[in-house]
């Protein structure tokens, strides 16, 4: 299972070509993906039409949806912003904390294309699509 990070389904809806939309265009229909509920907002907030809205959370909903944030990951994702702000390293958003926290507590790879998570690799093991 792979989670796809609001970074590149923006890309991806906007016609935007980048490494990182060439690998979801690839695995769709070929691997499971899943889509939080976080990132689920975040795509979704963005869109203006109501005819782009109702086009993206059509293919959204087609995708394995899990909730992410409850009271465990909620502390251990607190746990790790700690633990990064000890190593001299603040992270821009709290969410990109939170969803990299859930993907490493799920084992589960994050397609992304935002430098935030690329400190959670290197520092809390999160595993990267690439």
């Amino acid at each position: 299972m792979i989670m796809v990070d609001t970074s590149v389904w923006v890309d991806y809806f906007n016609g935007t070509q980048t490494p990182q939309t060439d690998i979801l265009h690839a695995i769709l229909g070929q691997q499971i993906i899943v889509i939080g509920d976080l990132i689920y907002t975040e795509v979704l907030q963005g869109f203006n039409s109501d005819k782009d809205f109702n086009t993206a959370r059509q293919l959204l909903d087609t995708l394995v949806f899990r909730e992410m944030v409850g009271r465990e990951i909620a502390l251990k994702s607190a746990g790790n912003y700690r633990f990064l702000r000890r190593q001299g390293i603040t992270v821009r958003k709290t969410i990109d904390v939170i969803i990299g926290t859930y993907c490493i507590e799920s084992n589960m790879a994050l397609l992304h294309a935002d430098k935030d998570f690329d400190v959670l690799e290197t520092h809390l093991g999160l595993q990267i699509v690439k």
